[in-house]
Parts: C-alpha cells; sequence; structure tokens
C-alpha cells in the first residue's frame, strides 16, 4: 500500500468535494431528486460525521482494541436525526475540510502504522489497510453522488429543454 499517496487522494478529494458545493445556493443544497434520496447538504453532513465518527475512530478501534466486539453506528439514521439538511452549506463544508485536515495529520503523525491487523467486523474479518483503502473509496462514492445531485439539479433548472444531446450515464 502506498501510504503517502492514499493520503494525498484523500486530500485531492477534499478538494473536489469542496468544488462540488461552492456557489450552491441553500435551495440547491437543500432540494433531493426524489423520496428517499439525499441532499448535498445531508452528503456532506454524513461525509462530516464518517470524518469524526467513523473512518478515524474505526481505524484506531481496530490497532487498539483488536479482541472487542466491533461497535456499531447508524450513518443512514444520522441523516434525519442530526438534521443535516437544516445547517448550513458553506459551515458544513467547512466543518469537513476541517476534519479531514485532521484525519490527514493524524495518519501523517502514524509511525509504523501495521496495515495488517485484522478485527472481527459482524460482516467478517476486516484489516487496518482494509479500513484505509474503504476511507480513500468512500469518497468517491460520494464525489459521484454530488455529480449525479448537479446533473438533476440542472435538468430541472433548466427544463423544459433537455440534457439528452449531453449523453447518458
Amino acid at each position: 500500500m502506498d501510504f503517502e499517496r492514499a493520503i494525498e487522494q484523500m486530500e485531492r478529494q477534499a478538494q473536489t468535494i469542496r468544488s462540488f458545493t461552492t456557489d450552491v445556493g441553500a435551495e440547491q443544497a437543500r432540494w433531493r431528486p426524489s423520496t428517499g434520496a439525499w441532499s448535498m447538504l445531508e452528503v456532506i453532513g454524513h461525509l462530516i460525521d464518517e470524518e469524526r465518527e467513523d473512518f478515524r475512530y474505526r481505524l484506531q478501534w481496530i490497532w487498539q482494541h483488536t479482541n472487542e466486539p466491533w461497535a456499531l453506528n447508524d450513518p443512514p439514521g444520522w441523516v434525519s436525526r442530526r438534521r443535516y439538511n437544516e445547517r448550513n452549506v458553506e459551515e458544513s463544508i467547512n466543518t469537513f475540510l476541517f476534519e479531514r485536515e485532521r484525519s490527514v495529520v493524524w495518519l501523517r503523525e502514524l509511525t509504523a502504522p501495521d496495515w495488517n491487523v485484522v478485527h472481527a467486523a459482524p460482516w467478517g474479518p476486516i484489516t487496518s489497510g482494509d479500513m484505509l483503502a474503504s476511507w480513500v473509496a468512500h469518497d468517491l462514492l460520494h464525489i459521484r453522488q454530488l455529480v449525479e445531485l448537479h446533473w438533476a439539479w440542472t435538468g430541472g433548472m433548466l427544463a423544459p429543454h433537455r440534457v439528452e444531446y449531453a449523453g447518458d450515464w
């Protein structure tokens, strides 16, 4: 595993996430394309809590609590309980960037991390390296989600004109 490259990718991806929220108004930030879909604010709120309470926390947990049960959390439930969609988009993205920077500093301060430590998660074994790889990949899922939200918003904003000529996913 190229540890430094993974961290650099996390830094770049945070800026990509930032770019997809620049100049987004409150209406667009709170808009959901369908029932059950997340808004941009909900995506950012999720990323904040994943940064604080999931990936960084769980990576440390794997190393320090190898034989203890996997602590459960509820990211989908956090969306409504924590009222992500009522937050301010600029404050939310700044909070995410702050938390990501904390994560990057923490990762860079690790001395000789063992990426092969295994923990018994409820679905099966997971290594500390798996957790870091999943952390990096998790951003990409939500970058795609932000792109899809922009795509849907743009199509609606330009109606009755159609966007089919642009291409298809």
